[in-house]
């Protein structure tokens, strides 16, 4: 594997607790526990280089929802921390980054609003990401509740010039099914962009990580894992070890 290579683990909050859903469904939430801080220390201590945090009561509230939490996670750890969710204009991203958040993740408001996503990268330069949910390859906002026209590739390709950090990109049918990331699909999207991309959904082992990673050369930068190293389908600290 390559060390341009991220392995990233998740932390998504509901009600505070570290949860894990299933094809973004809230009603299909596993518990996780009730400390965030004290797991993303756990991953750190794994040799995590940077962590995911979804606040999941903010991308159905459409605002944030868990702001003590995530003071806390980042209070705790030395890396970066993504955070997405309910993120709907620049003084909630100001709001974020001033927690102590690295880079702010923008989902639904980017297919709806795009001029924000703009607006946020000449605000905060470096520290913008784009989420694209996608089922079928069409692009899904609002908590994933509703499936647009839109494809992937074309919403990506929007934000070509504007200084965008990465492009997450999760496959709904296979987030939280351990049932192998969509590789095919993400390529397709990262070789078709400048923008790196991340992929998320469905890790379920360090196989499925030797097949992300070896697709760094066509833009792929990262990977996102939940469910695997929480149900310990995937030794992170081993995987850690082999990307170096």
């Amino acid at each position: 594997m390559t060390s341009r290579f991220e392995l990233i683990p998740a932390i998504d909050l509901k009600a505070g607790h570290c949860v894990r859903l299933k094809q973004g469904r809230m009603d299909e939430a596993t518990d996780y526990g009730d400390d965030p801080a004290a797991m993303a220390r756990h991953w750190q201590n794994l040799g995590a280089r940077r962590l995911h945090v979804v606040d999941l009561d903010g991308a159905f509230a459409g605002k944030p929802a868990n702001q003590e939490a995530i003071r806390a996670i980042c209070e705790a750890l030395d890396i970066p921390v993504q955070l997405g969710g309910g993120l709907r204009d620049l003084s909630m991203i100001e709001g974020m980054l001033e927690l102590g958040i690295d880079r702010v993740i923008l989902g639904s408001i980017a297919i709806a609003e795009p001029e924000l996503v703009r607006e946020a990268c000449r605000a905060f330069p470096g520290r913008i990401c784009v989420g694209i949910d996608a089922k079928h390859g069409m692009v899904a906002v609002h908590g994933w509740d509703d499936v647009t026209d839109v494809r992937a590739e074309a919403l990506a390709r929007q934000f070509e010039d504007d200084g965008v950090a990465a492009i997450i990109y999760t496959d709904i049918a296979r987030d939280g099914m351990l049932s192998g990331p969509n590789i095919e699909e993400t390529v397709r999207l990262a070789s078709g962009i400048s923008i790196p991309v991340i992929v998320s959904g469905g890790i379920a082992g360090i196989d499925d990580v030797r097949a992300c990673a070896t697709h760094a050369a066509d833009g792929i930068c990262g990977a996102i894992t939940g469910r695997a190293i929480y149900e310990g389908t995937l030794d992170f600290a081993a995987a850690m070890r082999e990307l170096g």
